[in-house]
């Protein structure tokens, strides 16, 4: 008997080549009711399933530490629970095309069946977190958590640095791209052919849409926040993918063992249920426009790993669920990871 394609293997095949597509499911875990769908039409989470794979495969090519372990696990045989990935914005209006905010993000994130699951102030980075979660599938697809600065708690001179920066973005969502969404909203599901198009043009949301900027007004926000800084040089790039582990602790000292720069401390949630550290920044070279218009290159802080232990929240009705929140705190001590200036 032939055997089905599931529909989400085909698709991320089918864009990405069967060397990479096998892969990102050896390594990553995957629904098994989504790796039963097959047919002509993959569904909104099937799609959600294919764009967070092609994401957590561009964090690994950005960050050496993080594809290392990702080809430990596959040596091994272990498979990566994607938990979450976490993207910086901007408040502000007038960004060029983008929108402002986090609507950047969200915009694509309805579509693919995402619904808000809660808000964090984080307020020592004058940043507003918020976590995104798939409605079908919240503990098994990954979450989003979208930061949001806020320029108008900084200094004028500041707010004039962001401006010059973010003036030039553009909107990477095509015409095309954006009507594919409305259908997909309506429908809950694309036709393999249309969500084949669709797909690319939603990973380019993740990534910078501005231009370089310029070193006087990177070292301008650099010197109020190290958050506004990294924006400036990454964009709406992941910040950092998460894998979900079994025991937090154990597994950062297993990685330090192997001499991977790890954060110094695990950060534990309010509730202590929620357990998370990671990898330290990689360090990466970005072009900046000097007095003249030439370029320079400078090394500065790009993305990371992360790694969480979510326990369960207490039973209800005889049932348990994973405690999928956040907590602003643990937030706020794992973002000082990309502020580690050389």
């Amino acid at each position: 008997m032939l055997t089905k394609v599931a529909v989400v293997q085909e698709t991320l095949e089918r864009i990405a080549g069967a060397e990479r597509s096998r892969r990102l499911f050896e390594v990553l875990k995957v629904p098994e009711s989504l790796m039963a769908e097959s047919g002509t039409n993959i569904s909104r989470a099937g799609i959600a399933q294919v764009l967070n794979m092609m994401l957590f495969e561009d964090l690994l090519n950005r960050v050496p530490d993080a594809k290392h372990y990702a080809e430990d696990c596959l040596r091994d045989g272990k498979k990566i629970m994607h938990d979450h990935g976490a993207v910086r914005t901007v408040a502000l209006n007038g960004m060029g095309a983008l929108p402002a905010g986090e609507e950047a993000i969200t915009r694509i994130l309805r579509p693919l069946g995402y619904a808000l699951n809660g808000v964090y102030p984080l307020e020592r980075l004058k940043m507003t977190g918020r976590s995104y979660a798939q409605v079908e599938y919240p503990e098994e697809l990954a979450q989003f958590f979208i930061s949001e600065l806020h320029p108008d708690r900084f200094s004028a001179e500041f707010q004039a640095a962001v401006r010059r920066v973010t003036s030039t973005s553009r909107d990477p969502l095509t015409a095309g791209a954006k009507s594919l969404l409305v259908e997909l909203e309506a429908q809950h599901s694309l036709p393999v052919e249309k969500a084949i198009a669709l797909l690319p043009v939603l990973v380019k949301v993740f990534s910078r849409q501005h231009d370089d900027p310029a070193l006087a007004d990177y070292e301008s926000l650099l010197a109020e926040s190290a958050e506004m800084a990294w924006i400036a040089t990454e964009g709406n790039a992941f910040n950092h993918a998460t894998d979900r582990v079994a025991d937090v602790d154990r597994l950062a000292e297993e990685q330090k063992a192997l001499g991977r720069a790890m954060k110094a401390t695990v950060e534990t949630s309010q509730s202590g249920r929620v357990r998370q550290t990671a990898f330290l920044a990689a360090r990466v070279r970005r072009n900046f426009r000097i007095e003249g218009g030439s370029l320079i290159e400078k090394e500065v802080p790009g993305s990371f790993y992360e790694f969480i232990t979510r326990l369960p929240l207490p039973a209800e009705d005889g049932k348990t669920k994973l405690d999928l929140s956040f907590d602003s705190s643990n937030a706020q001590a794992i973002f000082k990871v990309t502020a580690n200036q050389k």
